[in-house]
């Protein structure tokens, strides 16, 4: 079967950096999709990408699909076939709809019945007259971000500015917005030129040509190979971070990557304002010597050739000799003011309406703090740094540094506080409360961190939970799942034995004295644990836990967090040990059976009528003083285990539906007991064992 090459480019005006690598990924996964529904067998697939254009490349697409034989089932015979020996309506129905006739027919026998069956042969279209239906692809591409332009009806990154289509080579004609597909792609706007592509195969060459660098990956490797070369030729060290790398191969067409230098004075400030006035605002690369000291010097890359670079270089310092002076004046004047005067400021910006102001949240957690510091058995010392942390935790947010710079939130608070004679580790708390800033941070490192951490993600949570504002699908606009997250992921590593409802209660009583919201205590509980719930369910998944397990062991109460994660990892352990599937199935028995009970009641040995009932009793008190006297979650699952035996010989000598009232609610009742005893640890029910 004859091949051809296939491409499709979509010309653009400049597309926002964070979004070109996903929309490469997009249209290359569409077109892959769409030839294999078409059962069009094709070779390798290279997607391009740059701020201009998104491009497929699929090499060796067949001319023409898949001649395809089949054989279909149709009715049954006795369906098929009237008394009279004649086709029935069903046959000729099913023999039309395939494109055969009844002349076609023959009989298959399957589990004892025959069926009509006939042999299909559909030839291949030629995929020439399928890829127009490419457009639909092109218009179908969603973005998170969307515009119109000129009268157009189509929604778009950006506004569509030329499209390539060709098949071999020749065009695949459609239209979208005015634009018609055809040869012609644009090079560089300011280096290049309009270029026809000769087929397929040649667009990347040619577009080298004309400047630009179509493969972001070969892009990306042409810069890291530009640094690498500066590093050796300056002595110097540029820490690539691979976020900003990505986003300025998706600002150029054609790289060189060039440096500039700004005053030495400015080395005074903070190593972390600097950075972030060149990464964050000026997609700059800082430079460090070998010892990793920062230097006066930067590194950016060009979207075009090396002429004049050093033009470029000194337009480029300018830029940043502003930012820098502003960044100096910045800070200067935040130096001047002590903390009480930016808490003052505080009371002026509002949280949420309906939440409050950022005073009045800083006032939840210095209470919370002290609250959270009596349940985890804080030291009154450890007490009063939560407190001061807590206090002063969002004093930076009304610094100029931090109105100019959001990204320096926290960090700017501990250099502040350390300048002002804070306690280190309150310093340092005002920084790690934002910790874990997202999924790969960790945990806050010291205690008053930790707690102030817990205090604030708590407040905001709880706070948007009894106004309503709560996550929805992709919604989720004050990031309450990562902060319940980081919630679990603070209890987990700092192994506080305290129970998740009893934290949640605390945070409720809280909010709930400054009248946030109008839910009742038990509603918003209900709610909060359910929601926290899912976020320790991902949290399991993430390491490994089996899905019945974590179902098992969050069905009831949920507790302390380590406590649970550490009765997840026990279950991982065993569930293939021998013995497993007999223990659980024994737990399981008693659960399922005491769910038959209506009414409770104490347990009267008197009533107990043979030597497996007062067995099983005994057990139960020993296991029952056991779980009580460890917290060490393998030894309560071995206690568990020791059931196993006096369960079953309970069962084979026991009936617990008994005629007589007195001992059936009797029997009903240790089994409930013990039900109870055993879904403490984890509902056993819920695991698949074979």
């Amino acid at each position: 079967m004859n091949k051809r090459d296939l491409l499709l480019e979509i010309g653009l005006e400049e597309m926002p950096a964070r979004f070109v690598t996903e929309s490469m990924t997009q249209l290359g996964s569409k077109v892959e999709e769409f030839l294999n529904e078409q059962k069009v067998s094709y070779g390798q697939v290279k997607l391009y990408s740059t701020p201009r254009r998104l491009a497929v490349l699929v090499q060796d697409v067949a001319e023409a699909q898949e001649d395809i034989e089949e054989e279909v089932k149709g009715p049954a015979k006795k369906i098929a076939l009237q008394e009279d020996g004649e086709w029935s309506k069903a046959a000729i129905g099913f023999t039309r709809g395939q494109g055969m006739t009844v002349e076609d027919i023959y009989f298959k026998e399957i589990n004892g019945v025959e069926y009509v069956h006939v042999n299909k042969f559909v030839r291949g279209k030629q995929v020439a007259d399928l890829l127009p239906a490419l457009r639909d692809i092109v218009v179908g591409l969603h973005f998170g971000k969307n515009m119109r332009w000129a009268n157009n009806d189509l929604r778009y990154i950006r506004p569509i500015k030329w499209l390539v289509a060709l098949f071999g080579g020749e065009v695949i004609p459609f239209e979208i917005t005015n634009v018609e597909t055809g040869k012609t792609t644009h090079g560089h706007r300011f280096l290049g030129e309009e270029t026809v592509i000769d087929s397929p195969a040649a667009y990347e060459a040619q577009l080298e040509e004309q400047f630009v660098i179509a493969d972001p990956a070969k892009r990306k490797d042409m810069i890291r190979s530009q640094l690498s070369q500066l590093e050796k030729e300056q002595s110097w060290t540029i820490p690539v971070d691979e976020d900003l790398l990505e986003e300025v191969n998706n600002l150029v067409e054609y790289p060189t990557v060039l440096f500039g230098s700004f005053n030495e004075s400015f080395l005074e400030l903070p190593a972390e304002v600097l950075i972030t006035s060149m990464k964050e605002h000026q997609r700059y690369f800082p430079v460090k010597d070998q010892s990793g000291k920062l230097l006066p010097f930067f590194v950016t890359v060009r979207n075009g050739n090396s002429h004049s670079i050093d033009q470029v270089a000194k337009g480029n310092e300018k830029v940043l000799q502003a930012r820098l002076a502003d960044a100096d004046f910045f800070y200067k004047e935040d130096q001047s003011k002590d903390i009480d005067f930016f808490l003052s400021k505080l009371q002026a910006i509002v949280y949420h309406e309906k939440i409050g102001t950022l005073s009045e949240k800083v006032g939840r957690i210095r209470r919370l703090s002290a609250e959270l510091g009596d349940l985890t058995g804080a030291s009154d010392e450890a007490k009063e740094k939560a407190d001061r942390a807590a206090e002063i935790c969002k004093f930076d947010l009304v610094t100029q540094m931090v109105y100019e710079f959001p990204e320096l939130q926290g960090i700017m608070g501990e250099k502040y506080a350390l300048q002002k004679g804070e306690d280190r580790e309150v310093a340092a708390a005002v920084n790690e409360h934002y910790e874990p800033r997202h999924a790969e941070d960790g945990a806050p490192d010291t205690l008053t961190g930790a707690v102030v951490s817990l205090a604030d993600k708590l407040d905001t949570i709880v706070s948007c939970f009894a106004v309503d504002i709560i996550p929805t699908g992709s919604q989720d606009p004050y990031a309450l799942r990562r902060q319940a997250a980081g919630i679990v992921l603070i209890l987990q590593e700092r192994k506080w034995n305290i129970a998740l409802e009893d934290v949640l209660q605390t945070a409720i009583s809280v909010v709930k004295k400054d009248n946030v919201g109008v839910k009742s205590e038990e509603t918003l509980l209900e709610e909060l644990v359910s929601f926290f719930k899912l976020r320790i369910k991902h949290s399991l998944q993430e390491r490994g836990v089996r899905y019945d397990l974590i179902d098992a062991v969050i069905e009831g109460r949920v507790g302390a967090v380590p406590s649970l994660f550490a009765k997840a990892d026990v279950l991982m352990a065993r569930k293939e040990e021998a013995g497993f599937k007999e223990t659980t199935e024994a737990l399981s028995r008693v659960i399922n059976i005491a769910k038959k009970a209506e009414e409770l009641a104490s347990i009267d040995e008197q009533l107990f009528e043979n030597e497996e009932e007062k067995e099983l009793y005994q057990a139960f008190l020993r296991v029952q003083e056991g779980l009580q006297g460890t917290d060490k979650v393998k030894e309560q699952f071995d206690l568990l285990g020791s059931l196993q035996q006096p369960i079953e010989q309970y069962f084979e000598h026991t009936m617990v539906m008994a005629e007589d009232a007195s001992v059936r609610k009797n029997r009903l009742s240790q089994m409930s007991e013990l039900a109870s005893l055993i879904l403490s640890f984890a509902d056993f029910n819920k695991l698949l064992v074979k």
